[in-house]
């Protein structure tokens, strides 16, 4: 490390490990959501960015993989609690899925390099195995419920034979995983073609939704506009 860079930062004292553990994390996070290709990000530039020497990185993570899929967990379960808070105190099903996809959204589109870090790809297999996204899965299973308990809760769905038990978990998996799909791709659009006369963001969410639950785009839009104001 050169005298500049330890200028740049003094040792932590005696300790205080656990400080140096959280700057490289950091670190990490920020290069990983702000460099053009994040896959070559390597130990060195991280080092660099907190100002140690690369070697000061391996007392708390063996390697680049396991810092990237530190910064994975820790991401996911700031989406996933931004997600559970909005659902809290939701009023009914639909309300509670309309409340944790605007919360996906929104998330998103406020947080685009960290939602890119999250589902953008390109991160060597290697490097971020495909089990190092489990606690997307774990998202991904909560919009799934969430989809179902709406479409069980629709009006006049009980009393009508032919929607009673046509549906199972995989139909159920399916249809969640086709709705996040479109969720991500509203997401992802709307971040890389921000310049466009994008329709307001609430207005695309409630159809989306719309299209997926088979609720009137109204109802949806005041459920949405309602977690809104309590966020």
């Amino acid at each position: 490390m050169s005298s500049k860079e330890a200028a740049r930062r003094r040792r932590n004292p005696r300790g205080q490990g656990q400080v140096l553990k959280a700057e490289l994390v950091e670190a990490a996070a920020r290069l990983l959501a702000t460099l053009e290709r994040p896959e070559t990000l390597t130990l060195r530039q991280v080092a660099r960015e907190v100002g140690v020497a690369p070697a000061s990185i391996y007392g708390h993570f063996p390697d680049l993989g396991a810092l990237v899929q530190h910064v994975l967990r820790l991401r996911y379960d700031e989406l996933a609690a931004v997600m559970r808070t909005a659902a809290d105190g939701a009023e009914g099903p639909l309300a509670d899925l309309v409340a944790r996809c605007a919360a996906y959204v929104h998330w998103g589109v406020d947080h685009p390099g960290p939602y890119r870090t999250l589902f953008g790809g390109g991160m060597p297999a290697e490097l971020v195995p495909t089990n190092a996204h489990g606690a997307g899965e774990e998202l991904l299973g909560s919009v799934v419920a969430s989809l179902a308990g709406a479409r069980q809760d629709q009006p006049g769905h009980q009393g009508r034979p032919e929607h009673q038990d046509r549906r199972g978990p995989e139909q159920d998996w399916q249809a969640g995983l086709l709705l996040w799909t479109a969720l991500h791709g509203l997401v992802a659009l709307y971040n890389a073609h921000g310049n466009m006369p994008w329709p307001d963001l609430t207005d695309l969410i409630a159809q989306t939704l719309a299209l997926h639950t088979g609720r009137p785009v109204d109802e949806i839009v005041e459920l949405a506009r309602t977690a809104n104001r309590a966020t």
